[in-house]
């Protein structure tokens, strides 16, 4: 402004300026400037231009400073704002995953999965409830006397995971990565390399944290699922790390990592040696969040996460592209609600519906116990019978689920866990005889396993097991049943059955 006023002078001065008219006369339409006016009107012009550029750079300047995010798969997903569920073995298999979705979890990880575990595995759909089971015939340890029963590796619930389901993978070879990887890869949206589990089970083969030390191998196998797995099948790439103990090492490893084309990178904010109980450390998060927005890849905080309404701020505060929850979701997955959604459930509501999708799953006996031991508090009563019990049957007695009996008689019988009833159902609709979709299934593990012709057999694969520990998967619920014949009920009908009758619950 003050050169505005300096150029007003200038042009008053001037005897042919335009205001200036004699007296009795008519102002004349034109008056010509003289050098000095058209001078200071042409600075006027330039001033005014230049404001004019500065202020239109001024507010665009930050969206021209973003880079271009690096494009998501058909077929992929964003992980930009974003809560997940952490991958997490035992804990993550089907039913907790759809337990984190139905309290809110954008998406979910299931746990690491070995590489060679899932190479040669068969694809099969569970016609009693939709969903997809990876199988493979485990070794029977040298016991010749012992019945070789196919083990379900991982399961999926192509319904209500779909679009949110992220694998992760351990491996310590691109070539046994892509292989792995490529088995799954048509059933999920995302494959994620595990390079941040410091447990000695993932490290000792050189995979989880343990690829921290090899970045030159971490790097080639992201390389190589970009290029063989993510782009054939449309899906994102992404790896989970830890940081490192100088910021300059990690700010170099990311800095290599995001070059790879990965579409997200997930950085737990504590060193390999650091446990849980340790506090997070973030001073390094804004440096790992600008390395990655620099390189358009999605960036996701780890550490001491424990609810969405945490998550969302500390997204804000440290300039992070998500949020993922780990413990806290072992303990109550209602933690994805916002508090103004209701926040944290009773822990009876929650198990409850944990307990529907085991059923409704047919998930291992043995690891929906684990689940529920971090799910029921520990002075509760329930805490200790279910615990001790043996069967699904047991479990809803001790938790009082009445109505969630009938289910849990028929997974029993389905599982083979009918003769550990504690007390025989005294019900008339419990004593009814086993369901012919039990008899059925049963009569198919007999053939198989007597290498009955009527049965499909299948072949033991090709790949063998290098001797680590097979990941085993919980089952997913089913949106739409399929019957194998007309007579043959769902394990699921019952629950469906029950829940009308049930007084007050959250609905899936």
């Amino acid at each position: 402004m003050r050169y505005l006023t300096d150029l007003s002078p200038l042009s008053s001065r001037d005897s042919s300026f335009p205001s200036r008219v004699t007296p009795g006369k008519k102002k004349p339409l034109y008056t010509p400037l003289s050098p000095h006016t058209a001078y200071g009107n042409a600075m006027i012009g330039i001033f005014r231009k230049t404001m004019t550029t500065l202020a239109t750079a001024a507010t665009t300047a930050p969206a021209s400073a973003v880079v271009p995010r690096v494009s998501i798969p058909t077929n992929g997903v964003d992980y930009r704002n974003k809560i997940v569920l952490a991958p997490m073995v035992r804990s993550g298999e089907l039913p907790s995953r759809l337990l984190a979705l139905k309290y809110g979890a954008d998406l979910v990880w299931g746990p690491e999965t070995i590489d060679r575990a899932m190479i040669g595995a068969e694809r099969r759909v569970n016609p009693r409830n939709g969903t997809i089971e990876f199988t493979r015939m485990p070794s029977n340890g040298g016991r010749p006397n012992k019945s070789l029963k196919e083990s379900v590796i991982y399961r999926i619930d192509p319904a209500r995971e779909k679009g949110r389901l992220v694998y992760q993978i351990g491996t310590a070879s691109p070539e046994l990565a892509v292989q792995a990887a490529r088995v799954v890869a048509a059933d999920v949206s995302g494959i994620d390399v595990n390079s941040g589990c410091p447990k000695p089970f993932s490290t000792s083969g050189g995979m989880g944290a343990a690829l921290l030390r090899t970045p030159d191998l971490l790097v080639s196998i992201l390389e190589a699922l970009v290029k063989e797995v993510g782009t054939p099948f449309q899906i994102g790439i992404s790896v989970k790390i830890r940081i490192l103990s100088k910021p300059e090492e990690t700010e170099a490893l990311v800095s290599r990592l995001v070059k790879t084309g990965i579409t997200g990178l997930t950085v737990h904010c504590r060193t390999t040696p650091m446990r849980p109980r340790e506090r997070a450390i973030r001073d390094q998060l804004p440096m790992v969040a600008r390395i990655c927005h620099d390189a358009g890849v999605a960036c996701v905080m780890n550490g001491d996460v424990t609810s969405r309404d945490q998550g969302l701020a500390l997204m804000a505060e440290y300039g992070v592209d998500g949020a993922m929850i780990a413990t806290s979701a072992e303990t109550n997955a209602s933690c994805f609600r916002t508090n103004e959604d209701g926040g944290v459930a009773p822990w009876r509501d929650v198990v409850y519906e944990y307990m529907r999708f085991c059923m409704e799953s047919e998930n291992r006996l043995g690891n929906t116990k684990y689940l529920l031991n971090m799910l029921i508090p520990g002075k509760d009563k329930e805490f200790k019978d279910a615990k001790l019990s043996k069967t699904y049957l047991d479990i809803c007695r001790a938790l009082k689920f009445e109505d969630l009996l009938p289910a849990a008689m028929r997974v029993d019988e389905l599982l083979g866990l009918d003769e550990k009833w504690e007390a025989a159902p005294d019900t008339e609709s419990q004593a009814e005889p086993k369901s012919k979709a039990v008899q059925n299934a049963k009569v198919s593990e007999a053939a198989r396993a007597a290498g009955g012709g009527a049965v499909r057999t299948k072949t033991p694969s090709p790949a063998v097991h290098a001797g680590g520990p097979i990941r085993r998967s919980s089952a997913p619920q089913p949106t739409k049943v399929v019957q194998v014949d007309a007579e043959q009920p769902a394990v699921e009908a019952a629950i469906t059955a029950a829940q009308t009758q049930a007084p007050s619950q959250v609905t899936a």
